[in-house]
């Protein structure tokens, strides 16, 4: 192993393992009282196969036959979950001849970030994340499962369905994805009709024609945010069969790796396999970090990895996913951090590739528990379709199909990952670097202040940010403030000034998304603005420095001048925040977690602390 992944790994499990402990105890306590189905009376089991066909009645009767929890995102709104409308019938089907039975558990909602972009919707959009725990967990509540299947793909869902599954750790679980559309328009000139949108130099038909021509069918968008980033994650810890990611929906092959997950976690409900709590333990945690740092993927995963791993009692932070970014290379060219799409990565050899050339290297662990029963290195295999319908495995390839996209650990795009932790007068913030250019990794410029996004894109219409350097402080978009939403509208305007010759960055205490880009980016800013934070006392003029090379979020304000401020601005009342149903979601802004916690409202459970509410500024 590289001596920094070994003693990264290490220092978490030290500092974890209490926690981790009582989780494990709680999680073994549960294997061995056995199926609660077994303890159920009369009415509750009557109640629990009262509508299930009379082969799958008698079985569940018998209490012979161990049976699977489908707990599924579908919706046919979002292109990513559309294709999960067919796989209940070829999951209870391939249980079934794999000698289980399978009910739909419960739903999840499934929210699609690119839709509510700019919109009040975003401000539930992370909130989502712990609202499908939940869902999941009242799903896996009824006690009648011996294992689970779980259906999910975009941004928060796969997260929350990971925290609610962790919270019936005892249960094997695989989880099964539904791959990506088709590619569509090339990302190159989605982003430039985007960026030409933004100075008024195409109108509104133009830019949907392009949107539309770049989402255009069933699957996942293509590019590589934070849906294709948990599908990478979700293979490197082990919870996906190797290949599943991003195999196209629609196919052969698909349906093939659908069937498969499904017999899978039947074989290991019958052999009375650990559950997905042993699982994700701190080397497979530290793999998922790895593997995010040497793929460039999803910023949202700072906050996501975080609160994943409190849910099994470990507790990561974002110095121990800054010290990995140090030395573990970034191997994979993909939008936003180049033209290319998953399918593209894929091709060239994909996740396949990826995990073996960093086995090779000693960046991962592959002495860890996975669903397919042997470690990690059976995930450098690939997938296909043998003669009879199923699917088989080779080995993955030893070289990358293409390396202007996917290159070795020995020759990479970049010595370090591109994800940076910066610390200052500000408090602590991350970057994303490895879709920004060198030259612009620095820049020292004063401020202008903004309480909201829309401001700041008003501003820029209104030509204010023309003729300057400027760094765009937007303030109060934390999650105890309004949930912390993605700001990724900005980042078209920001470009265009960039584009013009002008020192450009962004500080906020809000979220850029999986697609942040190539304007520098210090994001979720903690203490947040609405608690208090150093933000909150920002005044436009005051010179800022964001050194994403020397990892530091500097405001060039006397100690005591800052301290003798008063808050400036504020976060929006809850009175303010109705609508869209924003007003249901009161009680998660008063107990959210900080973001370098997770921006959970579970934190409290790992970690008491006192309520945002107290705190409020």
């Amino acid at each position: 192993m590289h001596p920094v992944v070994e003693a990264v790994t290490r220092r978490i499990a030290d500092r974890s393992a209490a926690g981790r402990s009582a989780y494990l105890d709680r999680v073994r306590a549960a294997a061995s009282r056995g199926p609660a189905r077994g303890r159920l009376g009369c009415g509750n089991l009557a109640h629990g196969f009262a509508a299930a066909d009379p082969t799958a009645k008698a079985a569940l009767r018998a209490g012979l036959k161990p049976n699977v929890a489908i707990v599924t995102s579908y919706n046919d709104m979002l292109s990513a979950h559309a294709p999960y409308a067919d796989y209940p019938p070829v999951l209870k089907q391939a249980v079934l001849e794999a000698g289980g039975i399978a009910q739909v558990a419960g739903g999840v909602p499934a929210m699609c970030d690119g839709i509510t972009q700019g919109r009040d919707g975003m401000q539930l959009s992370l909130f989502s994340r712990d609202v499908i725990a939940m869902s999941a967990a009242i799903a896996l509540s009824h006690d009648m499962f011996d294992g689970t299947l779980m259906l999910g793909v975009c941004d928060k869902i796969v997260p929350g369905l990971l925290i609610g599954a962790l919270s019936f750790g005892h249960l094997p679980t695989v989880f099964v994805p539904a791959g990506p559309m088709a590619s569509g328009l090339p990302n190159a000139e989605k982003a430039r009709v985007r960026q030409l949108f933004a100075e008024g130099r195409v109108g509104r038909e133009e830019l949907l024609e392009a949107e539309s021509a770049s989402y255009h069918s069933r699957g996942t968008c293509t590019f590589y945010g934070t849906a294709n980033s948990n599908q990478l994650l979700m293979e490197v810890l082990g919870l996906h069969l190797p290949g599943a990611s991003f195999t196209s929906p629609d196919t052969p092959l698909r349906e093939a790796l659908t069937r498969a997950a499904a017999a899978r976690v039947t074989r290991l409900s019958l052999e009375g396999a650990p559950g997905i709590g042993e699982i994700v333990d701190e080397r497979a945690v530290v793999n998922a970090c790895v593997a995010l740092l040497a793929s460039g993927g999803s910023t949202n995963h700072t906050l996501h990895l975080v609160a994943i791993a409190r849910a099994a009692g470990i507790v990561l932070t974002w110095d121990d996913l800054a010290e990995l970014s140090a030395v573990v290379p970034l191997l994979a060219r993909i939008y936003p951090n180049g033209q290319a799409d998953v399918n593209h990565f894929h091709a060239a050899g994909g996740i396949a590739f990826l995990i073996r050339t960093l086995l090779e290297h000693g960046l991962l662990h592959e002495d860890v528990r996975t669903v397919l029963g042997r470690g990690l290195a059976a995930y450098a295999c690939e997938p296909r379709l043998a003669a009879d319908g199923e699917v088989t495995w080779v080995d993955g390839p030893s070289v990358s199909g293409d390396r202007a996209v996917l290159r070795p650990a020995d020759d990479p795009f970049s010595p370090d990952g591109g994800l940076r932790v910066l610390h200052g007068e500000l408090g602590t913030a991350v970057i994303k670097t490895s879709a920004v250019a060198p030259e612009h990794r620095v820049v020292t410029a004063p401020a202008m202040v903004f309480d909201d996004q829309a401001d700041f894109l008003a501003a820029f219409q209104d030509g204010e940010c023309d003729g300057r350097d400027l760094v765009a402080v937007i303030r109060y978009q934390g999650p105890a403030a309004n949930g912390m939403p993605e700001l990724h509208k900005l980042t078209p305007a920001l470009g265009v000034l960039q584009d013009r010759g002008f020192r450009v960055a962004i500080v906020t205490d809000g979220r850029m998304s999986g697609a942040s880009g190539k304007v520098p980016a210090a994001i979720h800013v903690t203490p947040e603005a609405a608690l208090g934070g150093p933000l909150s006392r920002v005044v436009d003029g005051d010179l800022i420095t964001v050194d994403a090379d020397a990892g530091r979020l500097v405001l060039h304000v006397a100690t005591e001048e800052l301290a003798a401020r008063p808050s400036t601005g504020r976060a929006p009342h809850d009175e303010e925040l109705t609508g869209t149903g924003r007003e249901l979601f009161s009680a998660f802004r008063a107990t959210v977690g900080s973001a370098d916690t997770g921006a959970s409202v579970f934190t409290a459970l790992t970690q008491p602390q006192e309520s945002p509410v107290a705190q409020r500024v």
